[in-house]
């Protein structure tokens, strides 16, 4: 028989059901990057992209997301995270409709862009109301957090089925209007399960929201770029230059005003900082990692889009049971820091395991083995910094400290697997049909992105410091040892 009151029961099922929401916000963030990789052919027959400009459907969601995510985190201070969260949602459903009905290339960049608007909305709020929600018992929120985790592998995984099933048995449209209902029934719920959040007096910053957007597009723009137009190109150059003076010019607005988008201050907090440094290297290691493989399966193993999709499988399970049984224990029993230096030691390691892959090599011996270290490091890395980045920050900027975060890790995502992808077209990837050549590049970039994560180990190790035990959890009974 429960302890509980009716009434305490009713208010724990809620929290739990607004968890899932907020799970179910990370899951579709991620979907969406993944699900149209299978459609693409289709698209670009029906709407005449060029092989050029077919990486733009991915890459429009990418620099609208990546480069919104701090305006997104700021609004959620401003305005409530609630209310954020429901509008970034009505936002990504519009650009779902557009990207779906599109009947030309200019309306579906559109489209995608506009989801990844909403999804700038989403993510901060998302991280801001589970903070809100299970911040005051660290135990509940290590689990809340653990689940908020698994949702993204499963996200990627769930992406290349559905896109595969939805594009054989429907229309690549469909892989846009999935959206629309989930869409619609996390906007019924949220008002009803979701707390209402603080909001704050004060003034939204446009013109530091967006020079750091058009600089951040700016620079992923350079980035992805750079190996098609080529490093030292005009274009290239122009992108990547200006877009680092348009930050440098946000950096300066920050300091100078008395409500900026991101105070700089923030910065201060104990590991804010360090804990940033290691999602941001996290994200540029895992993103190649998991485009590497997908590419070796494919190119050289000869699997199609949805085989390869389910050889990924185990790795996907591995990180969601890591992330939600296994990483929690292991940050309770040696801390967040000691977990985070040790899984981003471990991502490398299977990296390099895996840069071992062979032209003649198979599934079972080159990959499975690999990747499913390479997941035992992510679920150990991702978790705690991702903890520590947002608990080091006052409550009021919960919603800037989840867009930093974000941030972070999307942009050292996408500046990862163009800087790898570059790596690996150096060695031989670019050579289409030439299996030999094709996994000397893929090795080399994921020897870089091990190179990369070992940086993250280092970074974390040097720069973390290990959060103090709230008095709450000291026992009363060993005040020497306390």
């Amino acid at each position: 028989m429960s302890s509980q009151t009716p009434a305490a029961e009713t208010r724990s099922s809620r929290r739990w059901l607004a968890l899932g929401l907020i799970a179910t916000a990370q899951f579709m963030v991620i979907m969406d990057t993944s699900i149209i990789g299978v459609a693409l052919p289709e698209m670009q027959h029906d709407l005449g992209f060029t092989p050029q400009d077919l990486s733009w459907v991915f890459n429009a969601y990418v620099v609208a997301f990546g480069g919104l995510l701090l305006l997104g985190g700021r609004l959620s201070d401003l305005f409530g995270a609630r209310r954020v969260f429901a509008t970034g949602w009505a936002v990504l459903a519009v650009g779902s409709l557009m990207a779906g009905l599109a009947g030309n290339v200019a309306v579906e960049l559109t489209g995608r862009a506009v989801q990844g608007a909403g999804s700038a909305l989403i993510a901060p709020a998302a991280l801001t109301l589970l903070f809100t929600i299970f911040g005051a018992t660290p135990q509940e929120l290590t689990k809340a957090l653990a689940l908020y985790g698994a949702a993204a592998p499963a996200g990627g995984t769930a992406g290349v089925f559905l896109g595969g099933v939805l594009t054989e048995y429907a229309s690549w449209p469909w892989v846009f209007f999935i959206n629309v209902p989930l869409a619609v029934v996390v906007l019924l719920l949220t008002p009803s399960v979701m707390p209402a959040g603080a909001t704050q007096r004060g003034s939204l910053d446009l013109a530091g929201a967006v020079t750091v957007t058009v600089g951040l597009a700016a620079v992923v723009f350079a980035v992805v770029r750079a190996p098609e137009a080529g490093w030292t190109s005009g274009s290239t150059l122009l992108a990547g230059l200006g877009g680092l003076v348009l930050i440098a010019v946000f950096v300066l607005l920050q300091a100078r005003l008395r409500q900026p988008l991101m105070r700089l201050g923030i910065f201060k907090a104990p590991n804010l900082a360090a804990s940033n440094g290691a999602q941001f290297l996290l994200g540029a290691a895992w993103i190649p990692m998991f485009f590497f493989v997908n590419l070796y399966l494919q190119q050289v193993l000869g699997l199609g889009a949805f085989a390869s999709g389910a050889a990924l499988l185990p790795l996907t399970v591995t990180i969601m049971v890591g992330m939600i049984a296994v990483a929690p224990r292991l940050i309770a029993r040696f801390g967040p820091k000691t977990m985070t230096v040790t899984g981003l030691a471990t991502l490398a390691v299977g990296l390099v395991w895996l840069s071992l892959i062979d032209p003649n090599g198979s599934f079972v011996v080159d990959v499975l083995p690999a990747s499913l270290v390479t997941a035992a490091g992510m679920a150990m890395a991702f978790i705690p910094s991702l903890g520590m980045a947002l608990s080091s920050a006052a409550p009021e900027e919960g919603g800037l400290a989840a867009g930093i975060v974000n941030t972070n890790y999307q942009v050292g995502s996408a500046l990862g697997l163009a800087a790898m992808t570059a790596v690996a077209a150096a060695f031989g990837a670019d050579r289409a049909g030439d299996v030999v050549a094709l996994t000397d590049g893929f090795s080399a970039g994921l020897l870089g992105a091990a190179g990369i994560a070992v940086l993250g180990a280092v970074v974390a190790a040097a720069w973390l410091r290990t959060p103090p035990v709230p008095a709450a959890e000291i026992p009363q009974d060993e005040p020497a040892a306390a």
